[in-house]
């Protein structure tokens, strides 16, 4: 289990000090910003969505290491996913992070922010792009997670 627990340190530690697409894609046709008062982390989401697929994603901002890691992991996995695919994933990462749900699918990189139900500030963190992906598809332009 602690060999475990050392790989999923490692992604996050690995995607919030070297994010993946950490920029605004050429042809956003959509996105959405995000903010969290209480600790500060921002980030705005793009995404290229093609006849309900997203096509592109990207995003911007600055943040804790765990809501830096969310985002670049986050962007990774809608990446080519329908519309529809993309909200089940935020469902399913919403009710990791809150302990609805054990873990995701095994070896998901989902599952290496399972940790942050134990602080439950934490997860307010690693929701916020969620929230703004969400909020990107929806066609809306700024959430809080206040």
């Amino acid at each position: 289990m602690f060999e475990l627990q050392d790989l999923y340190q490692e992604i996050i530690l690995d995607h919030s000090k070297r994010p993946r697409n950490f920029r605004c894609p050429d042809v956003a046709n959509r996105q959405a910003a995000g903010h969290n008062p209480l600790c500060g982390d921002r980030v705005t989401v793009y995404l290229e969505v093609e006849d309900g697929v997203v096509a592109d994603v990207g995003f911007e901002g600055s943040g804790c290491a765990i809501s830096t890691a969310s985002a670049s992991v986050m962007t990774e996995l809608v990446k080519g996913k329908s519309e529809a695919e993309a909200r089940a994933m935020f469902a399913r990462f919403h009710d990791l992070v809150t302990g609805e749900e054990d873990s995701a699918d095994e070896m998901d990189k989902m599952n290496a922010f399972a940790g942050v139900r134990q602080f439950p500030m934490r997860v307010k963190c690693a929701t916020l792009c969620w929230h703004t992906l969400a909020a990107a598809l929806d066609g809306g332009d700024m959430v809080s997670t206040e």
